[in-house]
């Protein structure tokens, strides 16, 4: 994988990061934290997609990177916070990663 792949996928999984450090900081006493949490998270993924966006086309890596995020949020929404997890919902993030997957192969 190329450079440029490799920070837009971390870039994605700061991208999940971001809205737990804001879910986390809804937890009395965890305020500050999850704040900076979800700061550091949000400067990380805006750093790295910078850097992959010099060799991936901004749509791409808009797009993959928003899918890392919103795939990644859904899972651990499911394991850590017990979000629903119903078949239209699956299914739905099953297009999100399959729309990620079709981009990558297609660049």
């Amino acid at each position: 994988m190329r450079p440029s792949w490799i920070f837009l996928v971390v870039a994605g999984l700061f991208e999940v990061g971001w809205p737990v450090g804001l879910k986390l900081a809804q937890t009395p006493g965890r305020g500050l934290v999850g704040s900076l949490v979800a700061i550091v998270c949000m400067a990380a993924s805006g750093l790295l997609l910078y850097l992959a966006q010099r060799d991936i086309p901004m749509g791409t890596a808009y797009a993959v990177w928003t899918g890392i995020g919103a795939a990644g949020a859904f899972v651990v929404g499911l394991a850590l916070y017990g979000d629903p997890a119903n078949l239209p919902r699956i299914l739905g993030v099953g297009l999100i990663v399959a729309g990620v997957v079709t981009l990558k192969l297609s660049h």
